[in-house]
């Protein structure tokens, strides 16, 4: 099965401190991965350059089923963040459409379709600060997968949220990916989160410590 991502010997470094060291990793395009580990462990910097949002201080990093360069990425790879990052003068429905027009895309119906997707259709309208912390992580979701991406990447996506709504945040994330036929990468520090998904990697000083196979 093709791979949406691989890195060899992957190395960031941020001035005199290195927040990676020789990562190797494959994302295969099924993939249904949590990173798990301590704050400052390297989760969201490897993320980041699995997402293309950063690149490598060393290494290797190719999206053999997406792309050959991080710039034709948007579209093909949808982020979800801690923080959902809505712009209060736009509505939902607004809030998903903007990478579209950002990107040059047409919108058509895209927005609907994964407001719809996710149940929210009846938010359109509304503005981020009328939602529940929830709506607003379930609206970013949205927003991540109006392009229809290969690759769905989220980054801490229920740090700030309750166990309760943490469940059904992945939930959302798991069945948005399975619909979408999209790898699923979760960067978190949740274990009953991490337990949803078969396979793990644990982030320990800036490398992969251990892999829990599918």
């Amino acid at each position: 099965m093709t791979a949406v991502f691989t890195g060899v010997d992957l190395s960031r470094r941020f001035g005199t401190l290195t927040a990676l060291h020789d990562v190797t990793c494959t994302v295969p395009s099924d993939a249904r991965i949590a990173v798990t580990g301590p704050s400052g462990s390297g989760k969201s910097t490897l993320l980041h350059l699995v997402a293309g949002l950063d690149r490598p201080s060393g290494g290797t990093v190719a999206w053999p089923a997406l792309a050959a360069h991080p710039r034709t990425l948007p579209g093909r790879v949808g982020v979800v963040f801690q923080a959902p990052s809505l712009l209060d003068v736009l509505d939902v429905r607004e809030n998903v459409e903007l990478p579209l027009l950002l990107g040059g895309r047409g919108v058509g119906t895209a927005a609907d379709d994964a407001l719809a997707r996710l149940g929210l259709e009846h938010l359109a309208e509304r503005l981020p600060h009328e939602l529940s912390v929830g709506q607003a992580q379930r609206v970013a979701v949205a927003r991540a997968l109006a392009a229809g991406p290969q690759l769905l990447i989220a980054d801490e996506p229920t740090a700030a949220l309750d166990s309760a709504t943490a469940a059904q945040v992945v939930d959302v994330l798991i069945a948005a990916a399975d619909e979408a036929s999209a790898a699923l990468v979760v960067a978190t520090h949740d274990p009953d989160v991490a337990g949803r998904f078969a396979e793990r990697w644990r982030m320990v000083g800036g490398r992969i410590d251990r892999e829990t196979p599918a």
